[in-house]
């Protein structure tokens, strides 16, 4: 008995040694806020390239920036907030959009003026991981409910502050509304 509680105590020890190991190399891969701001050369195809592992968990809520990178784990709004945030700081043009779908859950985007085109967290692991479009939000609306085989029923472009920890929704487009009355109907 001695031999066999002494090899499994022996066991214990070596599993649990190898799970904090796996924590601390799994942490030591993580990609960093710094990381992504400092970056020679990022731009927003190699932003969407550095998220092909990442998983999707739908939560209500948006995580810290640094809780989304280093658990590799989130949703849309996690991936579309944290494109503008590194992106903007870059020199980039970017909005986040939040369309509604029909008989879904709402899906959040970045756009980004320069690449006319818009980084979606459900398009991070294929080989074109950005969604060309035009920059009206109904456009933009158009291709995220397309990808979706869907229908759409709003559009909002918001902004967001992780101190704050709010989204401030600025304009909104309708669907069912005539696109002359879109609120960003005077852009090109």
């Amino acid at each position: 008995m001695p031999l066999r509680a002494a090899f499994s105590r022996c066991l214990r020890t070596t599993v649990l040694v190898a799970v904090v190991r796996g924590l601390v190399l799994a942490d030591a891969r993580a990609l960093t806020v710094f990381e992504l701001l400092t970056e020679p050369e990022l731009t927003h195809k190699k932003f969407a390239s550095k998220f092909e592992r990442f998983e999707y968990e739908f939560d209500p809520l948006v995580q810290p920036a640094d809780v989304f990178l280093r658990r590799e784990i989130g949703d849309c709004d996690d991936y579309a907030i944290l494109a503008n945030h590194i992106l903007k700081q870059r020199g980039f043009q970017t909005r986040i959009l939040h369309i509604r779908l029909v008989g879904r859950v709402a899906h959040a985007v970045c756009y980004v003026d320069e690449a006319k085109a818009f980084l979606d967290f459900n398009n991070r692991r294929y080989f074109r991981n950005v969604e060309r479009s035009g920059r009206r939000l109904r456009e933009i609306a158009d291709e995220v409910a397309s990808s979706f085989k869907g229908s759409w029923t709003s559009v909002s472009e918001f902004t967001y502050d992780y101190k704050e920890g709010k989204k401030h929704f600025a304009r909104t487009v309708v669907k069912t509304e005539p696109p002359e009355r879109d609120a960003d109907a005077g852009v090109p």
